[in-house]
C-alpha cells in the first residue's frame, strides 16, 4: 500500500491546503496494489515481461472497482524508464508524472462529455503524432460506451490499426452498449466485483495508516454496505473518518456510528424484527421497525439488512454451509438453522416482496407506509413449501408422499401432511388434480374393483379409473362399449373428438389395455372410435364411425367432423388454440322460388375436397349467375 499523504487529517482549526480524499490518496499504484483483481494483474504483468502487449484492451466491470487505476498502472509499466516493466518503479519521471496526471504522453478522455464525432477526428489526428518522450501514447478513454453511433464508426480503423507508438484503453461499466466491431477489436478484462473481506482488509489498512482505530464490527459494516465497490467503501469511510474528527475529540469508530452514517438499524432491532416475521407475529414486526425507525435508521436500509439476511437463509435453505453466509452473528438468529425451516418457496417469496418494497420506495412519498406493508406481508405470509407438498399429495398415487425441503425437514413434513391429507381416490371428484401423463406410475396391474363378467361399459370406466387423470374422465363419456373377437369396442359421443384423441395416445392405450388385461385376466385389447351420428349416442349397434354418403346434407355428423377436421386451416387452428371440434352445422338448402328456377345450396362450412369455403351461387335459367 503506497504511504499516506501527511495531509490526510486537517490539523485542528484549520483545513490543509491541497487535501484529496481517502479515495484518491490510496489509489492503487502498482498492479500488486489492486485488491480483488489479481487475473487482471497477472494477465497484464505476463503480457508485459512476454512481449506481447495488445493495441487496445477493454476493461469493463462495476463502479469503483479499479478499471482507471489499472489502466493508469499499465500506463505506468509501458512508461516506466526502467521498463516496459511488469511492475513500474512508482519513482522515475515518468512514473510519477503519470501518477500525478501531467505526463503529456498519457491522455485520459472523459467519453461522457467527449463524445461527438468530432472529438473523435481530432484523435485520429493527434495519434499521428508521435510521444514527446515516452515510448507509446497511451489514450484512456473512460465511460467508452457514452460515445455516438458516428464516432464509434469514426474510431474503428484507428482502433483496428493504430500506429505502433500508440496504445488504447477503453473503460466502461456498460460493455453491452459498445458495438461488437469495438469489441472484436480489444483485449477485454472483466474486473470482478470485490468481495467484503478483501474491502475491509483494505480499510483497516487505511484506518492504521490514518492514526484513526475502528471496530472489527463497523468496518465489516462498511465493507458489506459497499456492495463490492472499493470506492464507495472508502467514500463512507471518509465521511466516518471526518465526522470522528470533527468531534474535537478523536476515538474509536463504533458500529452504531456506521448505523447512524449509512441508515441501518442497530442489529439487535433488525433481529428482532426478523425474529417476529419467522414467528408470523405481524405486531411484533411492526413495532420492531418502529424502533428501529425511532433509533434514526432509514426504512429502506433496514429493509435492505433484511434482504441480507433472508439471502443468507435463502443459501441456508438449500444447504450451503457456514462459509456461505454474509451476515454477522450480531441480529441474534442462527440463520443457517432459519433458512432450512421456513424452506427454499417461502424465502423466495419472502425474497420477492422485499425486493419490489423497495423498488417502489425509491419512487414513492410515502417510504414508511411501503415498508410497513411488507413487514406485515413478510410476517403474514404462509408456509408455501408445506402448501407444495399439500398440492403434491393430492396429484401424487395413493400412498406416495412428496417430499419438499432439505432431507432434515422431509421425515417431519411428510409424517404431518400424511395425517392431514385423505387419500387422492377419496378426494371429490370437483378437487381432483390432473395427471401429467395418462400411463400408470407402475407397471404392476392395480387390483380391478369389478369383476371380469361385468358389463362391458362397466369394465371400460373401471379401465380409466385404473389409468386416473384425464383418461378417467375421457372414459367416462363412453356410451357404449362391447366385446368383439377379445377386443373391446368403446364408443364414444360424435363431439367428443378431443376425447378421441387423448384416448387414442399410445402411452394412453397401452395403460388402458394393461388395465383391461388385469380386470378379465386374458389377453385383450382397446378400440375406441366415435358415435356414426348424434342419434347413435345411445344405441349404436357397432362402434366407428359410418362411411361418408356424399356430400353436403347427406353427411352425418361424425363425418362432417372428421371433413372438417381434416381440413388443413382447420387443423392449423385447432393446433394454434388448442381447441377441438364440438359440433358442424350441415349445410341448409335454400326454398325453390315460384318460378321453378333452381336454387343453389349454401354450406356453412366447405365440403370435403371443395376448394371454395361459404360461397353460394344461385342459377337462373339453368346457368350460374355470378
Amino acid at each position: 500500500m503506497p504511504p499516506p499523504d501527511r495531509n490526510s487529517v486537517a490539523g485542528e482549526g484549520e483545513q490543509a491546503a491541497g487535501y484529496r480524499v481517502v479515495a484518491r490518496r490510496y489509489r492503487p499504484q502498482r498492479f500488486a496494489d489492486l485488491v480483488g483483481q489479481e487475473h487482471v494483474a497477472r494477465g497484464l504483468s505476463g503480457a508485459i515481461e512476454s512481449g506481447r502487449v495488445g493495441h487496445a484492451y477493454l476493461f469493463t466491470g462495476a463502479r469503483g472497482v479499479g478499471k482507471t487505476s489499472a489502466a493508469r498502472i499499465l500506463a505506468k509499466a509501458l512508461q516506466c524508464q526502467r521498463g516496459p516493466a511488469a511492475e513500474p518503479c512508482d519513482a522515475c519521471d515518468a512514473c510519477l508524472a503519470i501518477a500525478g496526471g501531467q505526463d503529456i504522453d498519457v491522455l485520459e478522455i472523459d467519453a461522457a462529455s467527449n463524445r461527438g464525432i468530432d472529438e473523435i477526428r481530432q484523435l485520429r489526428q493527434n495519434v499521428a503524432v508521435r510521444p514527446a518522450r515516452g515510448r507509446f501514447k497511451v489514450y484512456i478513454i473512460d465511460e467508452v460506451h457514452m460515445l455516438t453511433r458516428e464516432a464509434f464508426n469514426a474510431l474503428l480503423k484507428t482502433l483496428e490499426e493504430p500506429p505502433p507508438h500508440v496504445k488504447f484503453v477503453l473503460c466502461t461499466t456498460e460493455p453491452d452498449k459498445l458495438p461488437v466491431t469495438i469489441l472484436s477489436r480489444c483485449q477485454r478484462f472483466d474486473f470482478h466485483v470485490v468481495d467484503a473481506p478483501a474491502i475491509a482488509g483494505r480499510l483497516a489498512q487505511i484506518v492504521a495508516a490514518e492514526g484513526m482505530a475502528i471496530t472489527a464490527p463497523a468496518i465489516d459494516l462498511v465493507a458489506r454496505r459497499a456492495n463490492g465497490s472499493m470506492r464507495d467503501s472508502q467514500s463512507l469511510l471518509e465521511q466516518l473518518l471526518g465526522g470522528i474528527v470533527g468531534d474535537g475529540t478523536p476515538r474509536e469508530i463504533g458500529i452504531d456510528d456506521v448505523h447512524a452514517l449509512i441508515g441501518t438499524g442497530r442489529d439487535e432491532l433488525v433481529g428482532a424484527i426478523l425474529r417476529a416475521i419467522f414467528d408470523r407475529d405481524p405486531r411484533a414486526a411492526l413495532a420492531g421497525l418502529d424502533a428501529a425507525l425511532r433509533g434514526g435508521a432509514d426504512c429502506g436500509g433496514v429493509l435492505e439488512q433484511i434482504l441480507g439476511a433472508l439471502r443468507d437463509c435463502l443459501v441456508a435453505s438449500v444447504g450451503s454451509g457456514r462459509e456461505a453466509l454474509r451476515e454477522g452473528d450480531g441480529l441474534g438468529i442462527d440463520l443457517l438453522d432459519a433458512g432450512p425451516r421456513l424452506g427454499t418457496a417461502t424465502v423466495l417469496a419472502m425474497l420477492q416482496i422485499v425486493d419490489q418494497a423497495l423498488a417502489r420506495m425509491r419512487s414513492s412519498a410515502h417510504p414508511t407506509v411501503l415498508a410497513e406493508m411488507a413487514v406485515v406481508r413478510l410476517a403474514a405470509l404462509e408456509d408455501l413449501d408445506g402448501l407444495a407438498t399439500l398440492v403434491g399429495t393430492l396429484s401424487a398415487p395413493a400412498g406416495a408422499v412428496p417430499a419438499a425441503g432439505p432431507p432434515e425437514r422431509r421425515e417431519k413434513k411428510t409424517a404431518d401432511l400424511t395425517a392431514a391429507v385423505p387419500a387422492p381416490h377419496a378426494v371429490a371428484p370437483a378437487f381432483a388434480v390432473p395427471q401429467p401423463s395418462a400411463a400408470p406410475a407402475a407397471s404392476a396391474p392395480v387390483a380391478p374393483g369389478v369383476s371380469a363378467d361385468a358389463e362391458p361399459l362397466v369394465v371400460w370406466r373401471e379401465c380409466g379409473r385404473i389409468v386416473g387423470g384425464l383418461a378417467a374422465d375421457f372414459a367416462d363419456l363412453a356410451v357404449q362399449a362391447v366385446w368383439h373377437e377379445g377386443r373391446l369396442a368403446v364408443t364414444l359421443p360424435a363431439g367428443a373428438r378431443m376425447a378421441l384423441d387423448f384416448l387414442r395416445g399410445s402411452d394412453v392405450v397401452t395403460g388402458l389395455q394393461r388395465a383391461l388385461v388385469g380386470i378379465v385376466g386374458r389377453p385383450a385389447s382397446v378400440a375406441v372410435d366415435l358415435a356414426a351420428d348424434e342419434a347413435d349416442a345411445g344405441g349404436a349397434s357397432s362402434p366407428g364411425p359410418k362411411a361418408d354418403a356424399g356430400s353436403g346434407a347427406g353427411l352425418s355428423q361424425a363425418a362432417l367432423v372428421r371433413a372438417a377436421t381434416a381440413h388443413p386451416l382447420v387443423r392449423q387452428a385447432c393446433e394454434l388454440f388448442d381447441g377441438s371440434i364440438r359440433r358442424v352445422d350441415p349445410p341448409r338448402p335454400r326454398e325453390v322460388d315460384g318460378t321453378g328456377a333452381a336454387v343453389a345450396v349454401v354450406p356453412a362450412t366447405e365440403p370435403v375436397g371443395g376448394d371454395a369455403v361459404g360461397m353460394a351461387a344461385e342459377a337462373s335459367g339453368g346457368e350460374p349467375d355470378g
